[in-house]
């Protein structure tokens, strides 16, 4: 029973000198096998611990709350990174490492990765600014620069936004705070289109305008209120240019669409009614004196 003990013992005192392996030193503090291996242990529970915290403050402690899904998500990464900063430093701590040893090559760090990571800072502050003041929103019909779609998510790095064409395209945050962006429904869903029409000056006017208000009644996506309208634009070179406006909030995603079907029914009654839609014309005037100038070169080669 004794060997047995003994043997034992033994394999503990090999297990604690295998652990106490010396592996670097930072700074006056020897770091063994068994510091890292308790400070990746802690650092693990650390993480773990974190996530919960933010899935129980966005889902569980403020879901009883008016306040929104993405104000809710950005108040809960917040808190986690800073329970984080917080815990890694009771952590380094607790496993004995000597913070104002990695002072200064933390400091060198950090100048070198602010120089690198200026870009991503920049996303992540305008990825807070947008989930706090709320320019755009998840389900908002926005476009900006060349990009138009939907807004399906937002990160506090990139947003996501789908084109009519299902092209996912990510956009950087920092793009909503420093360009101009335009929102179709950031406080109403309704939208004004104006169509543009022209016809020969021959054409009655108030029949065309007659015309295109019937068109834009009978339209599914045009709203009866507020009212399609028909206004005189220009009086251009060959063509009176008239304006039909109609107002939709079930066509703000397919723009394109709803004007090609107006077109579709006014040319359709354009036809009906022998209503003329002109084409460009120029006359082209050339003098005598040049065709007399002309005909004398050919006659003198």
């Amino acid at each position: 029973m004794n060997d047995f003990f003994k043997q034992i013992q033994k394999y503990f005192n090999d297990v604690k000198d295998t652990f106490s392996i010396h592996l670097f030193n930072i700074g006056n503090s020897s770091i063994t096998l068994w510091t890292f291996l308790y400070f990746i242990i802690l650092a693990w529970l650390l993480f773990s611990i974190t996530a919960k915290l933010r899935k129980w403050i966005v889902y569980k402690f403020l879901s009883a709350s008016k306040i929104d899904l993405g104000v809710r998500l950005a108040v809960g990464t917040i808190i986690r990174y800073g329970v984080l900063v917080l815990g890694l430093v009771i952590v380094i701590q607790t496993v004995g490492i000597n913070l104002s040893a990695i002072t200064i090559l933390a400091g060198a760090l950090g100048v070198g990765i602010g120089f690198g990571l200026q870009n991503i800072t920049n996303n992540l502050v305008s990825g807070i600014i947008i989930l706090f003041e709320r320019p755009i929103k998840v389900g908002d019909r926005i476009q900006v620069g060349d990009v138009f779609g939907d807004v399906v998510s937002i990160s506090l790095r990139s947003s996501m936004i789908v084109t009519n064409d299902n092209i996912d395209v990510i956009v950087p945050n920092s793009e909503f705070i420093t360009s101009k962006v335009i929102n179709w429904s950031f406080s109403d869903r309704n939208v004004r289109f104006n169509i543009p029409v022209g016809v020969a000056y021959k054409e009655d006017p108030e029949k065309v305008k007659l015309i295109l208000l019937e068109v834009a009644e009978k339209e599914e996506g045009v709203l009866e209120n507020p009212k399609p309208d028909v206004l005189i634009d220009d009086l251009g070179d060959s063509s009176i240019n008239f304006s039909l406006r109609i107002w939709t909030s079930s066509c703000i995603t397919t723009p394109g669409k709803l004007k090609s079907n107006l077109y579709f029914e006014i040319l359709k009654k354009f036809r009906e009614n022998n209503i003329e839609i002109p084409f460009p014309q120029r006359d082209l005037h050339i003098k005598d004196t040049e065709l007399q100038i002309s005909r004398t070169k050919v006659e003198k080669d």
